[in-house]
């Protein structure tokens, strides 16, 4: 065994559950309470050493819930709507997409979000990306 492979053995016992796929409620719940930690721990810094842990994190919590909770096809920016008013934003509360004018556009219809303005929104939310493909 190499070193690497022995250093991870040896400190692989208290991450093993952390980092497990869920496969019960109770499981799924406890990866959210951890995620939720990790964020609150994060915040917006994107360099923090446990930031990678969070990407991990969330990857587990999203794959129980596309295995578990599908969402109905919903178009993007009725998604983006839902959670704007789920967390009482108003357009220009959102600079991650752009200005109070391209948020409109988006939400009706007549403009796209693109690949940056989706990760940024579904980092803001905690929500999976693939929520805002249609």
């Amino acid at each position: 065994m190499n070193d690497m492979v022995k250093n991870i053995a040896q400190n692989w016992s208290p991450l093993s559950p952390l980092l497990a796929v869920p496969r019960t409620e109770d499981e799924y719940d406890a990866r959210v309470e951890l995620m939720n930690q990790l964020i609150d721990e994060i915040g917006e810094n994107e360099t923090h050493p446990l930031a990678s842990l969070l990407d991990t994190v969330g990857a587990l919590v999203a794959h129980y819930e596309a295995a578990h909770y599908p969402l109905p096809d919903v178009p993007p920016q009725d998604v983006l709507a839902y959670l704007m008013e789920d967390h009482h934003l108003t357009q220009s509360q959102l600079p991650e997409v752009g200005s109070q004018g391209v948020v409109s556009e988006i939400l009706r219809g007549k403009r796209q979000l693109n690949t940056r303005q989706i990760q940024a929104v579904a980092h803001r939310f905690g929500v999976s990306p693939s929520v805002f493909f249609h």
